[in-house]
Order: C-alpha cells, then structure tokens, then sequence
C-alpha cells in the first residue's frame, strides 16, 4: 500500500511557482524524477497526488526549490535578459531539447516574502522596446531553428521569425498582455512559413541545399512529405513537447483531430524511419537536425526598424489610396449631369426613297443662258419689259 510522502506538499499552484522559480521546464523536472511529463503536469494541476517514493521526492526537490527561492535575491529584467541571450549551443540529448528547440513561456518571478529587502523596493518596469528585446532574445533563436523543420529552407525560415515578430511589434499592446506571448508568435511565425504563396516567389523556387549528415537528409525529406497541418501538429507535440490540448489549441483544431495528426504523422515517419518508432527518439532526432544548421536571426533593433518601416509605407498607401478614391469621387460629382438626359436613339434606314442625285454638267444652251443673265443689268424697267429678238 502505497503512502502519501512524509514531507507536506504545497499547493498545485505554488508546486508550479516553486518549478518555474527554479528556471525548469516540466519535461525537465520529469527527467531529474525519472516520471513523465504528464504525469508532472498532472502533479501540478491537482489532479492526482504524489506518492511513494517519486513523491517523496517530489516533495524534497520541491522544500529544496522553496529554500533556494528565500535565500536567492530577485532576479532583475536585465539579469534576466542577459541569462535568457543564446548560448553557445549544448551536445545533443533529448533532455536538451527544452533548450535548443522548446520555446518556453516567460513566466513572471515569484513574489518576494514581505520581510525580504526586495519587497521595499519595487521593481523597475520595462519600457515596450526592452520587453519586445527580451521576447526575441528568448525565443527567436528556437523559433528559426523550429521553422527550418517545417520549411526546409534557411532563408524562409529567417524571414518567417523575422516578419511574426515585426507583426508582434505592431500589435505590441495586445502581445503584450496575452497570456503566453511566446505562443502568440510562434502561432504567427508558423503561419507565414506554411503559407501556399511561397511557392510562386522566384527566390524560393529552388531547393536549397540539403542538410550534410544523410540522416539529417532523410529525416528532413519525411517531414517535408507530410502534409503542413500533420508536420505543425508532429512539430509541436513531438518537437516542442507541448501537450495534445495545447497542440489542438494552436492549430485551430479539436483534441481528436489534432491526435489523429499526430497518429498519422508517427505511422509516416515509422514507414520510412522505423527507428523513429520511440517518440522520445524522434523528440532526439528532431533536436539534432535543427541544431545542426547554423541559423541566426537578425537583431531585434532590426526587427523593430524594419516593423515601423513597413507600417509607416502600408499606412502611406493606404492614405494615398484613400486620397486617390476622394479626388475620383470629387471629379465624378464636378462633370456628371445634374438631370436625366435621355439618350439619344439610333438612326433607321428608311426603305423605298430613291437617293439624292447630284446635277451633272450644264449643256450649250444652259451655259448661253447664264452667260446671258449675267451680263444684264439686275435693275430698271428692262428688268420689266421684255425685249424682242
């Protein structure tokens, strides 16, 4: 008979704070316990209740992160920025995959306990361009990497991170105040990368050339044959390791349409990879391929140019057009009829009237005549009486 863990466990939701507070995800914390990540998840929602012996250690792992947390100062957004910049990157493993390919969501830091010193003193707030920095310094470099496997090409994938983020920037009030921003842009970077209209752009006509490891080759292939919605739903659960409701949320589809992808997706890639049966294999596999190409993104002052670049030249057109439409409607107004006027009807033929004959020329007698008449005078008695020959 299994027993609850002598330790006292804290609440769901301060099991999930004491996590968050010691920067783990929950595929990680799973790891160090040797359970799954939905079990984890489950501990933390308070479904189900640690016991025995992953119990016990459940709950000293989570007193030892309570411990750490009243002695470690509060980190500032500048310290947090810096430890969130990318690093060089890490020897492949699956538990590395949270950081190569895993965008995990910003989570805000534990409260500090009234009696400590940070409690006096309140945190300094971030102005818009630092928060949309420190976004981009935490998930672009994953964000382009997790592109690349959906795309296969290294400059789409680059503009694809590159355009969700100059989109987030122009809607910077609304991403800023939803739940998980890093979502929101991943959402918007795998829209424009999975988009048909790339297909007819001449730059992206081409292939580009393959990965170098033949394996890397032949697992890019198998991704790249799936249809988009299978490899975004493989990406996401597989790759990112988000869970299937989560999965089902950010592609706009129900639970079990999103598991019947991703059942799909696996008999896909175990028919020409049967190696890759294991989804922890595939979650390996996937990790390795994406850090194997050198992919960078472009600064985030770039982005931010560029953002305010395109909406100063979108909200231009949209003006000039608008001013374009005004000057038609005047000039339409200024020359049009004030009343009806009704149209003027086609001519008829008439039938049966013989045409008009023009005079030929004048004869002998009829030129003596003229010649005759011009030469009397128009005026007088002659003019009355006639004169005999």
């Amino acid at each position: 008979m299994t027993q609850s863990p002598a330790t006292p466990l804290p609440p769901p939701k301060e099991r999930r704070r004491l996590r968050e507070t010691a920067s783990l995800t929950q595929a990680q914390l799973a790891a160090r316990l040797g359970v799954s990540r939905q079990t984890v998840r489950a501990w933390e929602s308070g479904r189900t209740a640690p016991r025995g012996t992953k119990g016990e250690a459940y709950s000293r792992l989570l007193a030892d992160f309570a411990e750490r947390s009243e002695v470690t100062p509060e980190v500032t957004s500048e310290a947090a920025s810096e430890m969130t910049a990318p690093q060089t990157p890490e020897p492949v493993t699956p538990v590395s995959l949270a950081k190569e390919v895993v965008v995990a969501v910003p989570q805000p830091q534990a409260a500090p306990s009234p009696s400590s010193p940070a409690a006096s003193a309140p945190a300094p707030a971030l102005t818009p361009a630092q928060a949309f920095d420190a976004l981009y310094a935490f998930c672009a470099p994953a964000l382009v990497r997790q592109a690349f496997l959906l795309t296969g090409r290294r400059e789409l994938a680059r503009e694809s991170v590159e355009r969700a983020f100059q989109l987030a920037w122009q809607r910077w009030p609304e991403v800023a105040r939803d739940r998980d921003p890093a979502s929101w842009v991943r959402a918007a970077a795998y829209e424009y990368a999975l988009s048909p209209w790339h297909r007819f752009r001449p730059r992206y006509r081409h292939p580009e050339p393959p990965p170098a490891a033949p394996a890397d080759r032949v697992l890019l292939d198998v991704m790249l044959s799936l249809p988009p919605s299978y490899r975004r739903t493989l990406l996401l659960h597989d790759g990112v390791g988000l869970g299937l409701p989560e999965t089902a949320a950010e592609t706009e589809a129900s639970t079990p349409a999103a598991a019947g992808r991703l059942l799909h997706a696996r008999q896909a890639v175990a028919a020409r990879l049967p190696d890759l049966t294991d989804p922890a294999e595939l979650h390996r596999r996937l990790t390795a391929l994406a850090s194997a190409e050198r992919l960078r993104a472009p600064r985030p002052p770039v982005v931010r140019s560029g953002s305010e670049r395109r909406a100063r030249f979108w909200t231009r057109a949209a003006i000039a057009f608008t001013v374009a439409i005004i000057g038609a409607t005047a000039l339409t107004l200024r020359t049009a009829p004030t009343q009806y006027e009704p149209p003027v009807p086609p001519g008829e033929a008439v039938q049966g009237v013989p045409p008009r004959s023009a005079p030929g020329p004048l004869s002998e007698e009829e030129l003596s005549l003229k010649a005759k008449l011009r030469s009397e005078t128009a005026h007088g008695p002659e003019r009355l009486v006639p004169q005999a020959e």
